[in-house]
């Protein structure tokens, strides 16, 4: 299912052995657009710190209590490497980070995950009582890549700051940001919510990453490759009504492009002209 992540804010993230805090916001990879950490505020038992949870951990959620599980404990947490959320988390970082956790580095290889489509394929199992062995630093790679020769690029971004990001179609500026919407089994990002007004009081919308031309990152202005009056005719998108895939496919049909859950053959059949 899909999900806005700004909704996902205030989730309780519940360790093995108790809750250590709840999320505040998600780093996402600008690159493949897909949420590769949950940024988590710990609260007093760890000095308020803000520490980063990968994907990778996060059980089945508990919609209805809003916790997110994570097989994990508290001590493995308390012990992370330091990483400092107000500033750029560099590949660096997060080489330390998923070496801490014997995670795979997700960069290498041809899925979403490494080899993967989704992290849960990589999990162990959960268990109720788990025995506190902490990780050792080594990577999990018998060799792995050397850091970047630029050691401060990075291709995370906050979801907080982006869905405040002013919106301009090709032929003009329209409205803003107003969330990213990700499936909770793979955490990939299917749509930008985008409204045409402001102060939400707009049309709102669903657009796809590949229509973005351009993000400028420094003044907070999302490029779309799309016509305003492209965007005010897209279906609707109301918050309060489960979104299912009967308006993914009108979206898709609106816009005239290729839905991303149809492989290539399923495409030429259903419409031959979006498997061009």
């Amino acid at each position: 299912m899909l999900r806005n992540l700004l909704d996902l804010h205030k989730f309780a993230i519940r360790a093995t052995d108790g809750d250590i805090g709840h999320v505040v916001d998600f780093y996402f990879d600008d690159q493949d657009w897909v949420v590769r950490y949950l940024v988590v505020e710990t609260g007093s038992w760890l000095s308020s710190r803000k520490v980063l949870i990968s994907p990778r951990s996060v059980g089945q959620p508990d919609w209805q209590g809003k916790a997110f599980p994570v097989s994990l404990t508290r001590e493995q947490i308390e012990h992370s490497p330091d990483i400092d959320t107000d500033k750029p988390v560099s590949r660096q970082h997060e080489q330390t980070f998923l070496s801490y956790y014997s995670y795979p580095f997700y960069w290498i290889g041809t899925g979403l995950w490494g080899d993967q489509a989704h992290p849960s394929q990589e999990m162990p199992e959960f268990v109720s009582t788990p025995s506190v062995v902490l990780p050792q630093h080594d990577s999990v790679l018998d060799d792995p890549p050397e850091p970047s020769q630029h050691p401060d690029d990075t291709h995370l971004r906050s979801c907080n700051v982006v869905s405040g990001y002013r919106l301009h179609a090709d032929d003009g500026e329209i409205g803003q940001m107003q969330g990213l919407m990700a499936d909770d089994v793979t955490w990939a990002i299917r749509y930008l919510v985008v409204s045409t007004g402001y102060w939400q009081l707009g049309h709102q919308a669903l657009v796809t990453p590949a229509s973005i031309a351009g993000i400028d990152w420094f003044d907070g202005i999302v490029r779309l490759n799309l016509a305003g009056a492209k965007i005010q005719g897209a279906p609707s998108h109301d918050p309060a009504v489960p979104f299912d895939r009967a308006h993914e496919e009108r979206l898709h049909s609106h816009y005239g492009t290729r839905p991303y859950w149809m492989k290539q053959p399923e495409l030429a059949e259903a419409d031959p002209m979006l498997a061009d």
